[in-house]
């Protein structure tokens, strides 16, 4: 277990994407912009028409097991932490209601909004190392200095 002591203070940051903005990059512009250190996903609501996710069972060594989804598909979670190197899941529905989700890779071109609150732990920094349990870059929480 990683953790940088007794919590933080939290700041929030709410943002509104348009139609065929990209997502997941738009997200990271908007943390380098704010120069945000310790940014996680609050609460994201929207549509898109484009995803590329990988599935849960790839490992560092198959890494290939990916999907690209195009079609018409409700956000109905998306979580994790925008650091640098930000570690986002998701899962979409279709239009019967069938869900489907992962490891975002891009290409999440919106549809017609994504309103997204993104938080950031004040007191700590966000970074990832390479961890030779699970072979992936893993979390790092750290007391911001």
């Amino acid at each position: 277990m990683t953790s940088a002591g007794g919590g933080s203070s939290m700041q929030v940051h709410a943002v509104r994407f348009g139609p065929g903005q990209e997502l997941f990059g738009s997200l990271q512009a908007f943390v380098e912009e704010r120069r945000l250190r310790a940014p996680f996903i609050i609460t994201c609501v929207g549509s898109i028409t484009k995803a590329t996710l990988r599935l849960a069972n790839a490992t560092a060594s198959n890494t290939n097991e990916v999907i690209h989804l195009s079609g018409r598909y409700e956000i109905v979670s998306l979580v994790g932490t925008l650091n640098p190197e930000a570690h986002l899941h998701i899962c979409l529905a279709d239009a019967e209601g069938h869900t489907v989700g992962g490891h975002v890779l891009g290409d999440l071109e919106l549809f017609t909004t994504a309103e997204v609150v993104v938080g950031e732990a004040a007191d700590l920094l966000f970074a990832r190392e390479m961890d030779d349990r699970t072979g992936f870059p893993e979390l790092v929480v750290k007391p911001r200095s």
